[in-house]
């Protein structure tokens, strides 16, 4: 359906915000720490217009639900929904002037990937209410109020990754954010002659649980016993682990300290034009997720391992985990042979079959009609 069949009316625009892949730099950017993601050419979209009465209403093309607010606070609406809503919301909390809008939403990003569908669909909301209302918001501003949207009104303690990549990054690059200062670069990814292969893995994971939270509440643990103000401050992990008794705290601690690490290495390695070498930075983060923070599960495991025997240079798991999807970067001339792989072993095993994509380092959030 259109947005004129569902309401009667022509929208006022259309806004995109894509989706993402961290190419690495997990679990970091809630302890203040360093990430490096990337836009994707899948995204969300909303077609919309302006209400005069102040009310939310909402349709998505992937959901037989509706959703009319007629006042956003916490908990008036729950689902997809508050993910959209909960942007207006925090709009206004922030002192921005928005009013009610009718609001359409399509997606070609699978939902459940660990691809920061959420994310999308708060940024494509945010440019659009912009928009719709001369509202002007710097972008790193816009993505905290995207982020508190999800925090606040959603409930999932998320940090700023997702929110800026969807906002700030640019085609052909990767965006190197410094998550306690806000402040970014833009590092060319330039594959030259290698694929980002995405495997989404069909084990779609749910963050409003206990799992990524607990992790965070233990990195905030960790850092309070060190006497830090986040784990982004340890400068020797040695030390730092000698005064943690908890074996959960350390492992947890040495994951984030040593991930900080990896990205830096990256950006290093990106600017040198050495892409192919990152692959071994992204198979150890994967095993440190795995083994020191504990995040990964089976399918990601076995499409890491696949992927690597069939000739990835490496690859990993991205998102917050407990599933969703896998990154591997792949010789171009492999990248067939890697997805029958993976398709082979996920069938010996009873699993559902995988779903591939490229992923193409592309631009922004923004209006597209």
């Amino acid at each position: 359906m259109s947005f004129d069949e569902i309401y009667g009316r022509a929208p006022e625009g259309v806004w995109r915000a894509p989706g993402r892949v961290n190419l690495i730099g997990e679990h970091t950017d809630y302890n203040d720490g360093l990430v490096l993601p990337f836009a994707l050419a899948q995204g969300v979209s909303v077609s919309a217009a302006r209400r005069d009465d102040g009310v939310f209403e909402l349709c998505s093309l992937q959901s037989p639900d509706r959703a009319r607010v007629p006042d956003p606070v916490p908990g008036s609406v729950g689902g997809w929904a508050a993910y959209a809503v909960g942007v207006a919301w925090s709009l206004r909390a922030a002192g921005h002037p928005v009013g009610g809008a009718s609001l359409l939403i399509d997606a070609d990003l699978p939902q459940g990937a660990g691809l920061s569908s959420s994310a999308a669909l708060e940024c494509a909301v945010a440019v659009a209410l912009c928009d719709l209302y001369d509202v002007r918001v710097p972008r790193p501003e816009l993505a905290r109020i995207a982020q508190r949207a999800e925090n606040d009104f959603v409930g999932v303690p998320c940090g700023i990754m997702d929110q800026s990549a969807s906002l700030l990054c640019t085609e052909g690059h990767a965006l190197l954010l410094d998550c306690r200062s806000g402040l970014s670069a833009q590092v060319p990814l330039d594959l030259a002659g290698l694929t980002l292969l995405v495997v989404d893995t069909r084990a779609e994971h749910e963050l409003v649980d206990g799992g990524y939270a607990g992790r965070r509440a233990a990195c905030e643990k960790a850092a309070e016993l060190l006497g830090l103000p986040a784990l982004r401050d340890v400068t020797d992990l040695g030390e730092a682990l000698s005064r943690l008794d908890d074996p959960v705290l350390r492992r947890r601690t040495r994951h984030v300290v040593t991930e900080n690490h990896r990205v830096q290495a990256t950006v290093g390695l990106l600017r040198a034009g050495a892409v192919t070498e990152v692959g071994a930075l992204l198979t150890a983060s994967h095993l440190s997720l795995r083994d020191q923070f504990e995040v990964s599960w089976p399918e990601a495991d076995v499409a890491v391992e696949v992927a690597v025997r069939a000739g990835a240079r490496g690859a990993r798991m991205v998102g917050g985990g407990f599933g969703g999807s896998v990154i591997a970067l792949v010789p171009a001339d492999r990248t067939a042979g890697v997805q029958e792989a993976i398709g082979e072993a996920y069938g010996s095993r009873g699993w559902p079959e995988p779903r591939f994509l490229t992923a193409d380092p592309s631009g922004g959030a923004g209006r597209v009609e």
